[in-house]
């Protein structure tokens, strides 16, 4: 008897237990849901040369997890120190990425340039955040020291 009436109570644990698997999925997607910073590679690998390609291997990327297009017109990424690039025309797919790379070269779908001769992110800690034209904060991503020169903010 014994045995019945506990094949009841673990069926019931194990539905239970699979509901709530089914839930989690869905509470990350909101985690990420919208416009929001994706990856960070705040420190360029290798020596800090101020170089163009190591200057461009420092990136921001920026994602957009809705079914629809996004205009970015207007858009701001800054940092800690006030440095900002803002976007000109440029309309993110539904599901798509773009990356803001630090240094110079030629605008594309799915990257942007920021233009620079110097660095942005500071490797010990330092805070992006992407700024509405509204001029309200949409998301935030930091850092420290104790990360590996990369960051996954979301």
């Amino acid at each position: 008897m014994r045995i019945r009436s506990a094949v009841p109570a673990v069926l019931a644990s194990a539905a239970l237990s699979a509901s709530l698997l089914a839930v989690s999925p869905a509470s990350a997607a909101a985690h990420q849901g919208g416009l929001h910073l994706g990856y960070i590679q705040y420190d360029s690998p290798g020596r800090d040369t101020r170089s163009n390609s190591s200057l461009n291997a420092e990136w921001v990327n920026i994602h957009n997890n809705t079914g629809s297009a996004i205009q970015l017109k207007g858009y701001k990424l800054k940092d800690n120190t006030g440095y900002t690039y803002t976007f000109g025309s440029y309309k993110i797919g539904a599901g798509k990425t773009v990356k803001v790379r630090t240094g110079k070269g030629t605008n594309a779908s799915g990257v942007r340039y920021w233009g620079r001769g110097s660095y942005v992110w500071n490797n010990t800690s330092d805070k992006a955040r992407l700024i509405k034209p509204s001029g309200s904060l949409k998301d935030s991503c930091s850092w420290t020291t104790s990360n590996r020169g990369y960051k996954s903010c979301h």
